[in-house]
């Protein structure tokens, strides 16, 4: 009964921006972002995959940038604006990642792929989306046990405007 009255007590209040709505949790300091994200806000596109930074099902735009949520403490992204997969559509319209990998099929099981299209927009905010070669380098954090790679990269492309 102690060690619940201690996690009580050190619960740390955590003020997060996800999917452009202010949201104030008090979790426990050593909660990941993922787990805040699918256990305390109910947002489960973003999958648990390896828990180890090595798959990139979980990553997720922190202050635009791409993260492995499994990885980062909730409470080290305080004051933050996250994204997530459920947070790319506006208005009721699709972001053209989410649409080129419906015109590309580039999914098959379609677990990885809420990470990989977080990661690709991480990609194009940063404005390093190049040839094939550099998409799939600069990729290469996020893994598809289906193998529809070829498939992942022509909707990169097509979202960055290049063949």
């Amino acid at each position: 009964m102690a060690d619940v009255a201690n996690q009580v007590a050190n619960r740390i209040p955590t003020n997060l921006v996800v999917n452009g709505v202010r949201r104030t949790l008090d979790l426990v300091p050593w909660t990941t972002l993922l787990d805040a994200l699918r256990d305390h806000l109910a947002l489960t596109g973003t999958k648990k995959g390896c828990d180890h930074g090595q798959c990139g099902a979980c990553t997720v735009l922190v202050d635009g940038r791409r993260v492995n949520s499994c990885l980062t403490l909730a409470v080290m992204t305080d004051g933050a604006e996250i994204t997530t997969i459920e947070g790319l559509a506006r208005d009721g319209a699709l972001h053209p990642l989410q649409q080129a990998f419906i015109d590309h099929d580039a999914f098959q099981c379609g677990y990885c792929t809420p990470g990989q299209i977080c990661s690709a927009a991480g990609l194009l905010a940063e404005g390093r989306a190049g040839d094939a070669d550099e998409i799939r380098e600069l990729m290469s954090g996020n893994l598809c046990r289906c193998g529809a790679y070829p498939n992942i990269v022509a909707a990169i492309q097509q979202a960055v405007g290049r063949p």
